[in-house]
C-alpha cells in the first residue's frame, strides 16, 4: 500500500504558438481546455510570459476560456504582479472570475518581474528602478479583490445608473479567497503560508543549504504549513510525458526532449541556485515507480501535470489521455473532486507501492 492520496488532477498548458500564426496556437489551447474538461481533469492553469510565443495576458485569454468550458475550474501560474496594475488586475480578474461563475484561481508572484530592463521603460511612467515590487503589491491586489466601499460614509460618485457608492466592480465574491502563490523558496513559503495563500509548487526550486531538489521543496513545504498554510490548498507540479499511446517516432522525440533538459538537474543553476526535477518521461509503469519515490507526493493531494513547450496538439492529448487513463487512477484519483488536504508529515517518506502489472 502507499500513503499517496490524490484526489485532484489538473494540468499547465504552455499556451505556446507560431510567432506568425499566434490565433492558431490559442485556439488550439482553448481547445486543450476543452478536451480536458471532458476528460475529467478538475484544473486547468496558464503561464503568463512576457516577450515570449505564448499567453501574455492570462485575464484575456481565461476570459475566452470561461465561455468554451462549464466545468473545470481555470488558473493563473503564475502572473508575475511586477509589471500589473494592483487596481486594473483586480478589475480584470473580477471580470473573468463572474464570467466563469466562480471557477477562476489566481496564482501570483512578486519580486522583481523577468525583461525589467526592457520592458520596464515600456510599461511604467518615470523612474520605474524605484518601485515596490515586493509582497505588498500582491496583498494591495488582494484587497482591492474585496471590494469594499471607497472613500469615507458619505462618499457618493453620479453615474449614468444614479448615485452610487464606489466600489470595485464587478464584486466577484470568494475570489479574494481563492489566491495562490508561486512558492519556490523559503521566504516565499513562509510568506505565502502566513498571509493565507493556497500554494503552487511545481519542477523548479531554489537551493538553500542543500543541492537536492527534493529536500529544499520538503522543507519549503513544511515552512509553509508550520507558517499558517495547514488547511489551504497545495497543488504540486511535475512535468510528466507517458509514451503509452504514442507512435515511435514521437516516443523517440519525448525522450530526446527529456534527455535535453537533464544535464541541468545534476547542480545548483545559477546565482540563485536554481534546482530542476527531472522530468518523468516513460511507459506509465516507469512513471508510476518514479512517482511513488517521490517524497513530496504523499503530502498534497492536487497533482497539476506541467505539458512540455513546442509540442503539438495532438501530442498534448495523448499525454493528458494516457495520464488520465493509466496514471492518475493509480495514484488514488476517482474521478471525483475533492478540496480536502491530505495529512502532512514531512519526516514520513513514501511506503513504496508494486508498480501496476509488476
Amino acid at each position: 500500500m502507499t500513503n499517496i492520496s490524490i484526489s485532484q488532477i489538473g494540468f499547465l498548458s504552455p499556451g505556446n504558438y507560431a510567432p506568425e500564426n499566434p490565433l492558431d496556437g490559442l485556439e488550439k489551447t482553448l481547445s486543450l481546455l476543452q478536451y480536458g474538461e471532458a476528460l475529467g481533469f478538475a484544473s486547468a492553469w496558464v503561464r503568463q510570459r512576457h516577450l515570449e510565443p505564448g499567453i501574455s495576458s492570462a485575464a484575456a485569454f481565461l476570459a475566452a476560456a470561461t465561455q468554451r468550458t462549464s466545468r473545470i475550474e481555470l488558473g493563473t501560474a503564475v502572473i508575475p504582479i511586477g509589471y500589473e496594475n494592483p487596481y486594473r488586475l483586480a478589475e480584470d480578474l473580477s471580470t473573468v472570475d463572474v464570467l466563469s461563475r466562480g471557477r477562476l484561481n489566481v496564482g501570483l508572484s512578486a519580486g522583481k518581474p523577468p525583461h525589467l530592463d526592457l520592458i520596464g521603460p515600456l510599461a511604467f511612467d518615470g523612474d520605474w528602478s524605484a518601485y515596490d515590487f515586493s509582497h505588498q503589491r500582491v496583498l494591495r491586489f488582494q484587497e482591492n479583490l474585496r471590494s469594499n466601499l471607497l472613500g469615507d460614509d458619505d462618499t457618493v460618485i453620479k453615474t449614468p445608473f444614479g448615485a452610487k457608492r464606489p466600489r470595485l466592480q464587478p464584486h466577484a465574491k470568494g475570489l479574494a479567497d481563492r489566491l495562490w502563490y508561486g512558492g519556490g523558496s523559503l521566504r516565499s513559503a513562509s510568506w505565502a503560508g502566513s498571509h493565507g495563500f493556497n500554494l503552487l509548487i511545481g519542477n523548479v526550486t531554489t537551493g538553500e543549504e542543500t543541492d537536492a531538489f527534493f529536500v529544499a521543496q520538503a522543507r519549503q513545504l513544511a515552512l509553509y504549513r508550520s507558517s499558517g498554510g495547514e488547511g489551504k490548498r497545495v497543488a504540486l507540479g511535475r512535468v510528466i510525458v507517458p509514451l503509452d499511446g504514442a507512435d515511435a517516432a514521437t516516443r523517440r522525440r519525448y525522450r530526446d526532449y527529456a534527455a535535453g533538459r537533464f544535464e541541468r538537474t545534476l547542480t545548483p543553476q545559477g546565482e540563485r541556485r536554481t534546482l530542476y526535477a527531472a522530468d518523468l518521461v516513460g511507459s506509465a509503469d516507469e512513471i508510476l515507480e518514479r512517482l511513488f519515490a517521490d517524497p513530496i507526493l504523499p503530502h498534497v493531494s492536487e497533482l497539476r501535470l506541467e505539458l512540455p513547450y513546442e509540442f503539438e496538439e495532438d501530442e498534448y492529448r495523448q499525454i493528458l489521455e494516457d495520464f488520465v487513463r493509466l496514471i492518475a487512477p493509480e495514484l488514488g484519483w476517482n474521478g471525483a473532486l475533492s478540496l480536502k488536504p491530505a495529512p502532512i508529515d514531512i519526516e514520513t517518506g513514501p511506503v513504496r507501492r508494486p508498480v501496476r502489472g509488476r
